[in-house]
């Protein structure tokens, strides 16, 4: 028989992105095994989240103290770049190639191609408005994933976004450097010619 408690913790923990329930119940047993102070590291973990706040300009995940994050209060990025990105660990992936000179959208999790949801809607008349009152931007980087359905929502956001900026692009595709031309499939040498230097 399963305790309640760990019940009620597995139903939290499958409600997670990636977690299954009986992923969930493994976790949830873990954690009811660990020795009190390793729970209460956990516990103090999960508390100070509720400190964090979203950028009113990006949205991504801040604890920076002002209203925006770090990256958006940076006076030395962009406010005419931005790329947009589908959530936080996106944006973090970005960054650490220390190439993006820009700033972030975060448009949110984009789980059915061509289906934009209340929240998606909302973030981009926030983008609107924003562009109606600093004027026009240089360039809008739709950085989503590579995939089929990162592919149908990527050409739906360019639909949606039309007006906002002189150009709006997509990162380039190609073979990966260490990747050989034999492996690699049809679309991945279409979009290597396509986007060739």
């Amino acid at each position: 028989m399963i305790p309640d408690t760990i019940q009620k913790l597995a139903k939290l923990l499958s409600s997670l992105p990636g977690i299954g329930p009986r992923q969930a119940l493994r976790l949830a047993f873990y954690l009811a095994r660990l020795g009190k102070q390793e729970q209460k590291q956990f516990q103090e973990a999960v508390t100070t989240l509720s400190h964090l706040k979203e950028c009113g300009e990006c949205f991504a995940i801040s604890e920076h103290s002002g209203p925006l994050c770090a990256i958006c209060s940076d006076a030395k990025r962009s406010s005419k770049l931005i790329a947009i990105v589908e959530k936080d660990t996106d944006l973090i992936t970005l960054e650490k190639s220390k190439k993006f000179t820009g700033r972030y959208f975060i448009l949110g999790d984009l789980k059915k191609a061509g289906m934009l949801d209340t929240l998606h809607k909302t973030r981009l008349a926030h983008l609107r408005q924003r562009v109606k009152e600093n004027g026009l931007l240089e360039e809008i980087i739709i950085a989503l994933s590579p995939t089929t359905t990162g592919d149908l929502n990527a050409a739906m956001l360019a639909k949606e976004l039309n007006g906002l900026a002189k150009k709006i692009t997509r990162l380039g595709r190609g073979i990966p450097t260490g990747g050989e031309i034999e492996f690699a499939d049809e679309e991945t040498l279409n979009d290597a010619m396509r986007h060739r230097e």
